[in-house]
């Protein structure tokens, strides 16, 4: 008679099958014909572990064992030459015994075996593979060939991170790893020799010569020893000037993690991210990628953890992670900037220039670096009018409003620091926003030497005091003073500052005059500016 093999489960799948040399580890019931137990791996709580065909087991078993598979059950019947024989064992197999095993293959592997791996899933674009010395951030499902888990970083809610290829793993997973591409999905079958090896891995998790099956996904890759990535996406055509140390920049971006996960966005807030460039008030990755760029510029940088959030992380950003931003400079300047002046049109008889004190009527429009309109006079369809130099306007325009002439066209592009500042105008500025205003100037009124609200014309009066005091009581009234200056203006004898209020002015002047401040000015309070001009005192 020979051994009886009665196959009482079969995988679907059977990868390999045992053969003669090859280690296996199975689970089994031994009991005698008549159904008496005589022997259970169950009961020690560990799997039977042996070579194959090499006379460390019983005849029977050795014929039995080969071509199972993983999972496999069999029920097998062993007589007993190709078992114990007429001797038997002592005190628990009698002589001439037939043998019963029930057995279930748990693992199998042999000595010549290799790490074998097996990608599912490769994403399309794989700039760069795993190389030893790297440092990688995975997630896993660690299981024996017959799919038991043993271990998962999932569970945990975290990527295991490690330097691969310098020992900090087991050998076989050193192996496994290498050459893989963030996104890609491997599993990777590792015999214990490259594993936990006879002892196993002393916790109990993982029994000794056991096989490891690790699924694993990769979503982050670096070296130690990289640097910045940048990728260019849009460069403008026209880029005058490129971003440098100690400049100020607003731009947009999307925060990812290698594997694509969003951490953060500047459009989602709606709005920039705004700071000084390489003096450290970003991580170090950013402070050297935000160098070099040009307005409208958009680009990919690509920043390891040390350049970033380092091995701690930061709120959404997991500890050794590399940083994907894709930016969008909005704009940029120095704090030493100032104003830029550029004549588009310039009339041939330019001989007027406009200077302070002198009353402007201009159109404009207004707008942002990247070209967004913010206002324009065109579409209120009336000028924009002011007195140059009076604080009526932004510093940065009263600037770029001098010496132009009648007809004369221009661009002026005003830093933050002479335009609205670090807070911008609710709702139509953003705050550090450097503008943009195309310039025509339409008309212009010369104004008073600095500091004079009226001239003469011609010759004072001498009896200027009895003239505005008309009905001679010795005392001059606002409303007295307000007609005379009214009628000097009409007559063209005086002329009024322009682009003031008559009213104010009057009443300025007739306050500057009446220096008791009891609403009346006599003829001692009353002087004439230049014979006061010693005194330092101003009108405006």
């Amino acid at each position: 008679a020979d051994v009886r093999v009665e196959r009482r489960f079969v995988p679907e799948s059977c990868p390999r099958a045992v053969r003669p040399g090859d280690f296996v580890r199975y689970h089994y019931l031994g009991a005698f014909p008549d159904g008496t137990r005589f022997d259970s791996s169950y009961d020690r709580g560990s799997t039977f572990n042996v070579f194959v065909g090499k006379g460390q087991l019983i005849a029977g078993m050795d014929k039995a064992l080969v071509g199972m598979c993983v999972n496999e059950r069999r029920f097998v019947k062993i007589p007993p030459k190709l078992a114990y024989g007429s001797e038997g064992v002592s005190g628990v197999i009698p002589p001439n015994a037939v043998l019963h095993f029930d057995v279930l293959l748990i693992d199998l592997w042999n000595s010549e075996d290799e790490v074998q791996v097996q990608t599912y899933f490769k994403p399309e674009k794989c700039p760069r593979t795993v190389q030893v010395s790297d440092f990688v951030r995975y997630h896993y499902n660690g299981t024996f060939l017959d799919g038991t888990l043993f271990d998962s970083s999932h569970n945990r809610m975290r990527t295991y991170d490690t330097y691969v290829g310098i020992g900090w793993l087991i050998p076989g997973m050193d192996q496994g790893l290498l050459g893989m591409c963030v996104g890609e999905k491997r599993i990777i079958t590792i015999p214990p020799f490259l594993a936990y090896g006879e002892e196993g891995d002393g916790k109990s998790e993982i029994p000794g010569q056991a096989s490891l099956v690790f699924d694993v996904v990769l979503l982050d890759l670096h070296n130690p020893k990289d640097g910045i990535t940048i990728v260019n996406q849009h460069v403008p055509e026209s880029c005058e000037r490129r971003s440098q140390t100690g400049d100020f920049l607003r731009y947009h971006y999307n925060g990812t993690l290698l594997d694509g996960t969003l951490f953060d966005s500047s459009y989602s807030r709606n709005r920039t991210y705004d700071t000084y460039v390489g003096k450290g008030y970003v991580i170090a990755g950013m402070d050297e990628g935000l160098l070099g760029v040009c307005t409208g510029e958009k680009r990919r940088i690509i920043i390891p953890p040390h350049l970033g959030y380092g091995e701690e992380g930061r709120g959404k950003i997991p500890g050794s992670a590399v940083l994907v931003f894709d930016i969008h400079v909005v704009d940029f300047h120095n704090p030493a900037d100032s104003v830029s002046i550029t004549v588009n049109y310039k009339p041939s008889n330019c001989t007027v220039l406009s200077k302070k004190g002198d009353y402007l009527k201009y159109h404009y429009n207004a707008s942002l670096l990247d070209g967004t309109l913010l206002d324009s006079t065109h579409s209120l369809g009336k000028t924009y009018n002011i007195v140059l130099g009076s604080g009526q306007v932004v510093v940065g325009m009263d600037m770029g409003l001098q010496d132009m002439c009648v007809g004369e066209r221009r661009t002026v592009v005003i830093p933050p620091h002479l335009g609205y500042g670090e807070d911008g105008v609710e709702g139509e500025v953003p705050g550090s926003a450097v503008l943009v205003f195309d310039i025509e100037l339409l008309e212009l009124v010369s104004g008073l030497p600095e500091g004079y609200m009226f001239v003469w014309n011609g010759e004072v009066s001498p009896n200027l005091f009895e003239e505005i005091d008309q009905n001679h009581d010795g005392e001059v009234l606002l409303e007295e003073f307000s007609e005379y200056i009214q009628a000097q203006v009409d007559s063209g004898k005086g002329k009024l500052a322009p682009g003031f209020d008559f009213e104010k002015i009057v009443k300025n002047m007739f306050t500057n005059q009446d220096r008791d401040g009891n609403g009346k000015v006599t003829a001692e309070e009353f002087k004439l500016k230049d014979q006061e001009a010693k005194e330092e005192h101003d009108e405006l």
